[in-house]
């Protein structure tokens, strides 16, 4: 009965074809990413609707500080997806229950740390990213109300990272599901009805994401025998054997993450001082870029487990066939939305904003979107193969490069020294996005990769397995 149980919970990615496995599993990650999506761009549009600019900007500063407060989450999510999925492929599956306690309980103990530490600067941070006088207030209230639900975030990202490291992606999906329907229906109640403004949407979206994490943990819950994680206390303690691959390979992940999000703070710093108009195009057109590129955030998530697996399984032929596909996916995918972009600019803002100053400064981004959606093609796909071979210094090396060096310096060479002004702190930021590519591909032609990856270097040494 268990062994049919772990064959609906685990998908074996190391057989069959690599075209249709990679779709199979990207369509619902697309889906859960889309409607993710949706209901981030369900606030920007019923705020941008009935507060206006200053509400825009105010989803955008509060906005971007929450999305630094995850860095953690996400970068620490990644980590454990991959090395779940190199479990897999390695057949060591009697070590997931004690590494999914470790690092739900690393993570938990980190959100909560994050949430009380940021609650009490909040101010001084929107204060540092010069955050416009005219919508410091609303800002205020969104990042405060996001605070208090932190742990609803790093709790769901946990989940789905258990969930997608084996190989599921269609209940990750349904959860997020929940989650955009409860977030537009309490959106409209908040703000359009209630008229609570910013802070209504960042309720909202708590409430949302709390219900999905409590129903994809049910799930979790209900499926306990297949992980062999009874949760309980024991389950929960942090084991030493399994810290160390997670803080090795988790550690530099989350720092690019975070490097990102700070390097994108400090841009956005620059840009807040030409004021709230131009505050607001950066949270519209930030969403459009975030539209844009979902597909090749769903290949790039799909694509690294199923890499993982397979270097596990020292099957190197088809990480080779995974990375075409990838790159093929994504560049049919970047095309297909700059035709769109292209032929539909002044519709396609307009859906968050109908006022004219803001449009027009909109019109401006394309040039900086067009580079974003070929940078997305071909990062996102080295990223499949970055993330998934599990090397913690080429992470540590993409997440330095990637977020401070090339983001900073881009946008200030662009920004001040050009005197492009708020177009070359855009610009600076779009064309740093290419820096995991140009890491990725030689670390893909040098050919070490094909040698044991670092996760399984590190099990090796536990367990005095042959590296």
């Amino acid at each position: 009965m268990e062994q049919s149980k772990s064959k609906t919970l685990i998908t074996d990615f190391t057989q069959g074809p690599v075209m249709k496995a990679l779709l199979t599993f990207a369509f619902p990650l697309f889906l859960s990413n889309l409607l993710q999506a949706v209901y981030n761009v369900v606030d920007m549009v019923v705020v941008g609707q009935v507060v206006g600019e200053a509400g825009l900007s105010a989803l955008a500063n509060g906005g971007d500080l929450v999305a630094f407060l995850t860095f953690i989450s996400m970068g620490f999510s990644t980590a454990c997806q991959t090395i779940i999925s190199q479990y897999i492929g390695a057949n060591l599956r009697e070590r997931l229950s004690r590494f999914i306690g470790t690092m739900a309980s690393f993570l938990l103990l980190c959100a909560v740390v994050v949430s009380v530490v940021c609650f009490f600067l909040r101010r001084e941070i929107l204060t540092l990213l010069n955050t416009p006088e005219e919508s410091f207030q609303y800002a205020l209230q969104y990042s405060t109300t996001c605070m208090c639900g932190l742990v609803f975030i790093y709790g769901y990202n946990i989940v789905s990272a258990i969930l997608r490291g084996m190989g599921d992606s269609k209940r990750p999906f349904v959860f997020i599901s929940i989650a955009a329907v409860m977030n537009l229906v309490l959106d409209i109640l908040f703000v359009a009805v209630f008229h609570w403004g910013p802070f209504g949407a960042a309720l909202a979206t708590v409430i949302a994401q709390g219900f999905s994490f409590l129903a994809a943990l049910a799930y979790l819950y209900h499926r306990r025998e297949t992980l062999g994680f009874t949760f309980s206390m024991r389950h929960f303690r942090i084991d030493r054997t399994e810290l160390g691959p997670l803080l090795k390979l988790g550690i530099p992940a989350a720092l690019s993450s975070a490097s990102i999000m700070i390097s994108k703070l400090f841009v956005n710093s620059f840009i807040n001082s030409y004021g709230v108009t131009v505050s607001a195009v950066s949270g519209v057109t930030h969403k459009v870029d975030m539209f844009a590129n979902l597909i090749c955030f769903a290949i790039s998530s799909a694509g690294s487990s199923m890499v993982g697996q397979n270097l596990g399984a020292g099957r190197y032929d088809r990480v080779k066939r995974i990375l075409g596909c990838s790159y093929l996916i994504n560049i049919i995918s970047s095309g297909i939305m700059t035709t769109l972009l292209l032929s539909f600019p002044t519709q396609i803002f307009g859906i968050f904003t109908t006022e004219a100053a803001v449009l027009t400064v909109c019109l401006e981004y394309i040039p900086v979107s067009m580079v974003c959606f070929w940078g997305s093609a071909v990062r996102g796909a080295m990223n499949t193969f970055n993330l998934g071979s599990g090397n913690y210094k080429l992470n540590y090396a993409v997440g330095l490069l990637d977020g401070i060096v090339a983001r900073i310096g881009l946008s200030l060479l662009f920004g001040l020294v050009f005197d492009w002004g708020y177009f070359g702190f855009w610009m600076g930021n779009a064309v740093a996005g290419l820096t995991p590519f140009f890491l990725g591909i030689v670390y893909y032609l040098s050919g070490t990769w094909k040698k044991t990856t670092s996760v399984l270097q590190e099990i090796a040494k536990q367990e005095e397995l042959p590296s």
